[in-house]
């Protein structure tokens, strides 16, 4: 955590130096990747990874959430709690709710505008639509702290309103308008497309469940989650949720302690016939999209 806010506060320390200039793009890039990495700081913090105790926990989800990087945290962590508590279920997962994209059968047939309108060649549309992922969380978070039964409303709204005022504020006062927007744009585009490309590769393409699929936990929690193979970098890029699988069994075991889960519970899996899928960063983006095109199919 000490290294991410050094980074965070270098990357601002590089955009005023670096000025009016167009290099600011590649500074954009790199301030996408470090807003999503503080961004997997906020989901650790969110499963009480960190502290052991729930306020600090709250404090620095806080911080690193709402004022870092602009995403409501208590919105976002009450969201997510729903997506372990039933992952992958077509009723009660909001990550598989078909706002945009529709991810069964079931939800083509019953799609109507804008989901319908992409399921035909979502597959395609996918990581574009990614690139727009940010702004829908900003809004998002906006959204849920305009509602006044909403738990700590004040302080979040004020640090959510205080970090976009100093975001905005201090590009479009280094930047020339112009520039600006477009710094915005990559920014932004990179931020969502990366945190999307971080999650997609855990869930997607899996099993989606409905009422009448009767799982107990263990079940659950593998059938529908897939682990990513890989090395040092991949653990660090993917904010070791690479390890879905583990996180989803054990959601407050520190990340780092995953890899250690990982052979044992993989063992387990096989000594009482469940499957337990793990694949390469790639074929996990195949598996994906194929999984999309194929709900797609009716449309076409």
């Amino acid at each position: 955590m000490s290294i991410a806010a050094v980074a965070y506060l270098g990357c601002w320390a590089l955009f005023v130096w670096v000025g009016d200039s167009w290099w600011q793009l590649l500074v954009a890039v790199v301030m996408a990747v470090m807003f999503a990495q503080l961004g997997f700081l906020a989901h650790d913090l969110g499963h009480r990874q960190v502290f052991r105790r729930r306020q600090p926990s709250d404090v620095a989800g806080l911080i690193i959430g709402n004022f870092g990087v602009g995403l409501g945290w208590g919105w976002w962590n009450t969201k997510h709690n729903r997506h372990h508590a039933n992952p992958n279920h077509e009723d009660h997962d909001p990550d598989v709710s078909p706002a945009v994209i529709v991810w069964s059968e079931d939800q083509v047939a019953k799609s109507t505008g804008i989901p319908r309108f992409f399921a035909k060649y979502q597959a395609y549309w996918f990581f574009p639509l990614l690139t727009l992922e940010a702004w829908h969380l900003h809004i998002a978070s906006v959204k849920a702290l305009l509602d006044p039964t909403a738990k700590r409303r004040r302080l979040e709204l004020t640090l959510l309103v205080t970090h976009f005022v100093l975001y905005f504020g201090l590009v479009f006062a280094v930047l020339p308008f112009g520039l600006a927007l477009l710094f915005l744009v990559v920014h932004q585009g990179l931020f969502g497309l990366y945190l999307g490309s971080t999650f997609a590769p855990n869930h997607k393409g899996m099993p989606v469940l409905t009422k009448e699929d009767k799982l107990d936990f263990l079940r659950k929690q593998v059938l529908t989650s897939r682990n990513v193979r890989g090395g040092w970098f991949t653990d660090v890029a993917l904010g070791q949720l690479n390890y879905q699988i583990e996180h989803h069994l054990f959601p407050n075991m520190p990340a780092p302690n995953l890899r250690r889960a990982q052979p044992i519970v993989q063992k387990y899996c096989a000594e009482i016939g469940v499957d337990y899928l793990q694949t390469g960063l790639l074929e996990s983006y195949g598996q994906a999209l194929r999984h999309l095109h194929e709900v797609g199919a009716a449309l076409r």
